[in-house]
């Protein structure tokens, strides 16, 4: 049990610690292995981990690399500290925000295009509409109209493509978890995007409302008409004409997207920190810069008035800003907050922890997996003359027998290759965060994962593939993936 002397005051900031920082370090390491005891025990929320004493004498790390992972564990909402008598680690409900933003700041630095984005959603969200329409009920059916009638009464405000509700909500009534977030992930990137397009008249933007919302309607009638095959083809209309308008007006800037991570309703919700949103803010201006790296930001003293907050606050949210590799603070004279290079495990391990927490199925697994890969396998295999093609795809297969004995990753490797050939971002970060879920799920439930004697085996089958994907013949590489990835679904159990 944590006592008052168990723990500094409030607006105590102990100095750094060398090791403290960062998911590759101590309290990184640390704060995985309270997060996957978590998940062991079945994320039970409101049942306290131990106090900070009793948690440091566990983990066997001083104070400051303790309250670091437990920062990083409070970031990804999976427990929160809670100080005083009675105090310790609780486990929390975590909400989507943080896995959502995690996304949004790597997939914005890598220079996502509307193009990457509108391939995503064309794989993706027709099975959203279509598995939406198979389930269908009546407090369904109410949200749909609803969504369509307040877009209706908001038809004359500024902005087009901005705000866009339907999407995600046709995500949310699918039933799956892995779709309605990745859909709501894609649905804010694209309205990103919309918010870098160029002065257009309000004849023009009512024109356009007004052609999104019969498209709205069009697929809501058909979900409604539980008219699974319609609903699906009338949203892939409705998302090429998305992508054209966008395209259209765009304004050319570069690569990177426009407009801020943290939507409003999110920054002043009950549950968002001060730190959070300093960090967000932080980010913009980066973005707004046009991400170059090695820049100085600022001193510490610099950051604290220019934004107007205290140390502590500035600490910590620096702290997050680290974690996704944003910036980094260079300590001494000379030095200040850097911008960095943006890493994706931090928005894999954030998103794969969320969807852990909703309970994902293995057939919600399956569903989502299978749009992707077999997207992916048909893009590389119009590749199929380039030889870079060839030459890792071959070295991955190869690599399944002949890499390290033990190594998790020969299984993974091909379709990880795969993912980067296609040259789409989105579609590569959104398996990643797949085969994350699909490792945490197996360490949580102490379940082995396919071990060396599967290796020959899976060689075979991607060696496969592969002479499918070389004949550039994309049909009979999807049907080789599909039949690989059903034989996969029982190691999720």
């Amino acid at each position: 049990m944590a006592t008052a002397a168990d723990v500094e005051p409030a607006d105590s900031e102990p100095e750094p610690d060398p090791e403290a920082a960062g998911t590759g370090t101590l309290a990184g390491q640390i704060a995985q292995r309270i997060e996957a005891d978590v998940i062991r025990r079945g994320w039970p929320v409101g049942e306290s981990l131990g106090s900070e004493v009793g948690l440091r004498e566990r983990f066997g790390v001083s104070r400051a690399v303790l309250r670091e992972a437990v920062r990083l564990v409070e970031h990804h909402q999976v427990a929160k500290m809670r100080r005083g008598p009675n105090g310790g680690l609780f486990v929390s409900a975590p909400d989507a925000g943080p896995a959502t933003r995690a996304m949004v700041i790597y997939l914005e630095y890598v220079g996502t295009s509307v193009a990457d984005l509108l391939h995503a959603r064309l794989l993706l969200e027709p099975i959203a509409a279509g598995l939406a329409a198979d389930r269908i009920t009546e407090e369904g059916i109410d949200t749909l109209r609803a969504t369509l009638a307040d877009e209706l009464a908001h038809t004359d405000e500024p902005g087009v493509h901005s705000q866009d509700p339907l999407h995600p909500a046709l995500g949310r009534l699918s039933g799956n978890p892995v779709l309605h977030l990745f859909v709501d992930v894609l649905t804010r990137l694209t309205a990103r995007y919309a918010h870098t397009s160029r002065r257009i008249s309000r004849a023009e933007t009512l024109t356009a409302k007004e052609t999104s919302h019969a498209a709205h309607s069009a697929v809501v009638d058909a979900v409604i008409a539980g008219d699974g095959a319609r609903a699906q083809t009338e949203l892939g209309a409705h998302l090429e004409s998305v992508a054209g308008w966008i395209e259209k007006h765009r304004v050319r800037r570069g690569p990177r997207i426009a407009g801020t991570v943290v939507e409003p309703e999110l920054a002043e919700g009950p549950r968002a920190k001060l730190a959070e949103v300093v960090a967000a803010r932080i980010h913009d201006d980066i973005a707004a810069r046009g991400w170059q790296l090695g820049l100085v930001l600022g001193s510490e003293t610099d950051l604290l008035a220019r934004y107007g907050i205290s140390r502590a606050v500035l600490r910590e949210a620096v702290r997050l800003l680290e974690y996704h590799s944003v910036a980094r603070m260079r300590r001494g004279p000379g030095g200040g907050l850097i911008v960095a290079a943006p890493e994706p495990q931090a928005s894999i391990d954030t998103m794969a922890l969320f969807l852990e927490f909703q309970g994902v199925t293995a057939d919600d697994l399956r569903i989502v997996r299978n749009a992707i890969e077999l997207g992916i396998v048909a893009r590389v295999a119009a590749r199929h003359d380039d030889g870079e093609v060839a030459g890792r795809l071959g070295d991955a297969v190869r690599w399944a027998t002949e890499g390290p004995a033990g190594d998790p990753r020969k299984a993974d490797l091909f379709h990880s290759e795969l993912a980067e050939l296609a040259q789409n971002p989105v579609l590569s970060l959104f398996l990643s965060i797949i085969t994350e879920l699909f490792r945490r799920h197996a360490a949580g439930h102490d379940q082995p994962l396919p071990g060396d004697t599967a290796a020959a085996e899976v060689q075979h089958v991607h060696q496969r593939i592969l002479d499918a994907v070389l004949e550039g013949d994309a049909g009979l590489a999807r049907h080789r993936m599909r039949r690989h990835l059903d034989a996969l679904i029982p190691w999720w159990h």
